[in-house]
């Protein structure tokens, strides 16, 4: 037994003795073999170029005269040349110590040329190819075109479009590059169907996404296009609802777009299978690093017991959780949401844990695919940047800011390792959008100063320049009105998260009485508080004028044609006498003041001539809507004063605040409910308040009453209160048996407010200057028009004075707060 484990023993030696000599050999053997294929080369001779340097190809090879060449040298030179796109084919050989060069030089592209098309501009499809004048020809990158074209045929609803490539030499290495394209028919969209939904209806859903049936109105808003990347991105959007919604266990189970060739139509089903609907359980903040104070930090939660499950509220808490932690100095830390579902009750308990994560930084952060948008403008909705450290969390708020610009289709951010282990690389491709529009609306209004016909043209562009700046021309005109302004603002000013702009505008209205002039603007600062409240702070100017449109005269009362000298017409302009005897000194003698209405005090007003008001504002704004333009669940309000006084002829303090709160009534069909309040205030800074400084109130807050229909009058005519309130309650619903992708929806609702006291209550002919509730019900008609919101109502005063002015049919643009 021994004799023969000596033996063994004695056998592996001579085996691994033999395996270490095997090894051994080899490596020399490989050495040897690299040491004698490297030569020192003398002369680097370049042939087969015409139009590129010998000397700029000696230098992309990276190869001196003198230099130890080995064949791992001249594969990478090989592949240095390749990569400048300049050949066509490169060749490299070695005699003693020359080295030889035969490249064949790809053709120039001398133009780009596009033929066929007529639904997409030259100019939309130079930006989308990647082909260049005075650029290398590439058959790679001209293949690739021809796909991106198709591409952006696609995304206009034209997925039949043929895209051919060809060449035309022109001599001396040159080719012109032209795409041949046959646009093919539009499709359409004939239906999308929606299998397996219970807490949502249909029409509902359809909201959600982007896709749209085809309708009588596809031709303005071009939003029936089938796209591929636009049902992928509708599947996540619809995810996102449900589990918003309280729908964790949510699933799409399936989502198809069949062709029609006969119908040139797309008919689209989606299979979803919702689950059960979750509330939150007991939501806790534990921690593993040593230091971090968890009960501070539940301040930052937004998710609470007992409410309805959402993955947004998880995702914000995530956020403020993670920035309050930067703030203390845990730049590391790494927050983690568990949920702990109980099926039987359908909660979902939360436990937000704290870890050390792992020391990345972020090396640099790219951007691809933006042709127009500034790389800052997408830069600074990151929190973090280059040399910061990474945080993965704060990395999915940017992608969130990023979409919700509205300049991208899409954003998708990744990462990749960085040039040391503990360096990342952020990557963000976008795929832009259009975002400037041409709005060109018209309508019948009964609102404002002067009620008739009214056109309105505008131009507005979102990202102006790809600086990410908001620039909005417009111009109205209306039977008895016009006006022009401008807008701008600059959502970064000085590099800070600050919104920076200014407005102009100059209008001209013919009221039932006299026309008046405005000529005006403001520069405006906001500035973000928190998620949901920002400050703003305005200076503000605004010049007036006001003048008869009555043709200087007015009839007069006391005309008899048998008494000699007595006139059937009377001047009524500012400085005429006052014949009428309708205005009087304290002393009761009749006054020079003209006769443009029927109120003293308004005819004073007129004659003051133009009238500069100079003030300072200041507004504070929460929301936190769901949806800006369409909410259902959410608060906005906001209060401010306006302070006038610096310079001008105006001496007052204005204060105005109002509110909305929104709530789904109705998931099922869809019903939003709506309560709203305002108040306002105005008070003499001076020895007098203007009458034109008062608020003029009407059916702009209790429905059912005329533009200045309720308040203090002057012998009929408004003369404007120093105080309003109001509230209101609506409810809105999809119309039964209406396509919802039209955009109408009925309304019903119920108002009551009122407008009260005045610093002429002491004057003749002055009623109404006491609080009287006014109210008023009624139904209303809301259209979601490629022009905008159009709203038409009818509402019957319930509560109102003798002197009101009712008007109970209403028509004109809508406005949700």
């Amino acid at each position: 037994m021994k004799a023969g484990t000596k033996t063994l023993r004695a056998v592996a030696a001579i085996a691994l003795s033999s395996t270490v000599l095997a090894a051994t050999t080899l490596t020399v053997q490989v050495a040897a073999t690299s040491a004698a294929n490297a030569a020192v080369v003398n002369r680097i001779a370049v042939s087969g170029n015409s139009r590129v340097d010998s000397e700029t190809i000696r230098g992309f090879m990276q190869i001196r005269p003198g230099q130890n060449v080995t064949d791992a040298d001249q594969d990478a030179a090989v592949r240095r040349l390749y990569s400048t796109g300049l050949f066509s084919n490169v060749r490299i050989s070695q005699s003693g110590s020359t080295l030889t060069v035969q490249v064949d030089e790809n053709q120039i592209v001398n133009q780009v040329l596009f033929q066929g098309n007529s639904k997409i501009k030259d100019e939309q499809l130079t930006a989308t190819v990647q082909t260049s004048p005075r650029g290398p020809y590439s058959q790679v990158t001209v293949d690739a075109d021809v796909e991106a074209i198709k591409a952006a045929y696609v995304s206009i609803g034209r997925s039949d479009a043929i895209v051919t490539a060809q060449t035309q030499p022109i001599g001396q290495g040159r080719v012109n590059v032209i795409y041949n394209i046959q646009e093919g028919d539009r499709t359409k969209i004939a239906s999308i169907s929606i299998v397996g939904n219970n807490a949502f209806s249909d029409g509902r859903l359809k909201q959600v996404i982007s896709l749209r049936e085809t309708g009588i109105l596809s031709f303005i808003q071009r939003d029936d296009v089938y796209d591929p990347d636009k049902l992928q991105s509708d599947e996540e959007t619809m995810r996102r609802f449900y589990y918003n919604h309280g729908y964790a266990d949510f699933r799409i189970l399936s989502a198809v777009a069949e062709l029609d060739p006969s119908q040139n139509s797309y008919f689209i089903t989606f299979t979803v299978d919702e689950g059960e609907r979750y509330t939150f359980g007991d939501v806790r903040i534990d921690s593993t690093i040593e230091g971090v104070d968890t009960q501070v930090l539940y301040d930052e939660l937004d998710t609470a017991p007992g409410d309805v499950y959402s993955a947004k509220e998880v995702e914000n808490s995530l956020v403020n959780v993670t920035n309050a932690l930067a703030n203390k100095g845990f730049a590391f830390a790494q927050v983690t949401p568990r949920g702990d579902r109980d099926f039987t009750n359908h909660t979902i308990a939360i436990d937000y844990v704290i870890d050390q994560g792992p020391r990345a930084y972020v090396e640099r952060i790219e951007i691809r695919g933006n042709t127009k948008t500034r790389d800052y403008v997408i830069r600074r909705e990151f929190d973090i940047s280059e040399g910061d450290a990474f945080n993965q969390v704060l990395v999915q708020r940017a992608k969130q800011r990023l979409e919700d610009l509205q300049y991208f289709n899409t954003v998708k951010i990744s990462t990749a390792p960085g040039s040391e282990p503990d360096r990342v690389i952020v990557i963000v491709d976008v795929s832009e959008k259009a975002t400037g529009q041409i709005s060109v609306g018209g309508g019948y209004t009964t609102s404002g100063d002067s009620s008739g016909p009214v056109a309105e043209v505008g131009i507005q562009e979102r990202n102006f320049l790809g600086r990410g700046q908001f620039i909005k021309v417009s111009a109205g005109l209306g039977t008895n009105s016009r006006s022009y302004n401008l807008s701008f603002t600059e959502p970064y000013f000085l590099g800070q998260r600050l919104a920076a702009g200014f407005d102009v505008y100059h209008s001209e209205t013919s009221t039932d009485d006299y026309d008046v002039t405005r000529t005006g603007g403001d520069v405006r600062l906001s500035a973000p508080i928190t998620d949901h409240l920002t400050a703003t702070l305005a200076y503000n100017i605004k010049s007036e004028s006001y003048g008869d449109n009555t043709g200087q005269t007015v009839e007069n009362p006391d005309y008899d044609p048998l008494i000699p000298g007595s006139e059937e017409f009377i001047d009524s302009s500012c400085g005429a006498p006052n014949p009428l005897g309708n205005l009087v000194d304290e002393g009761g003698n009749p006054l020079t003041a003209p006769s443009f209405t029927d109120s003293p005090i308004i005819n004073a007003a007129i004659c003051q001539g133009d009238y500069l008001t100079s003030s300072v504002s200041y507004q504070f704004t929460y929301n936190t809507l769901d949806n800006n333009k369409d909410p259902r669940n959410g608060f906005i309000g906001s209060v401010g004063q306006e302070f006038a006084g610096l310079g001008g002829d105006a001496r007052f303090l204005k204060t105005t605040g109002k509110a909305s709160y929104f709530n789904l009534l109705s998931e099922e069909f869809d019903v939003v409910g709506q309560l709203s309040g305002g108040a306002g205030n105005v008070t003499k800074l001076g020895d007098d308040l203007r009458v034109f400084d008062n608020f003029f109130k009407g059916q702009d807050i209790v429905r059912g009453f005329d533009t200045r229909g309720i308040g203090p009058r002057q012998y009929g005519v408004a003369i404007g209160g120093e105080n309003y309130g109001n509230v209101s309650a609506e409810a809105t619903f999809p119309l039964p048996g209406i396509s919802r992708d039209l955009g109408f929806r009925g309304a019903v609702f119920a108002d009551a407010g009122s407008l009260w006291g005045s610093e002429f209550d002491d004057q003749p002919g002055v009623k109404g200057t006491d609080f009287a509730l006014r109210a008023s019900a009624g139904v209303g008609l809301i259209w979601a028009s490629p022009f905008g919101p159009l709203r038409v109502n009818y509402a019957h005063p319930l509560m109102k004075e003798d002197f009101d002015d009712t008007q109970e049919f209403s028509f004109g643009f809508s406005s949700r707060f």
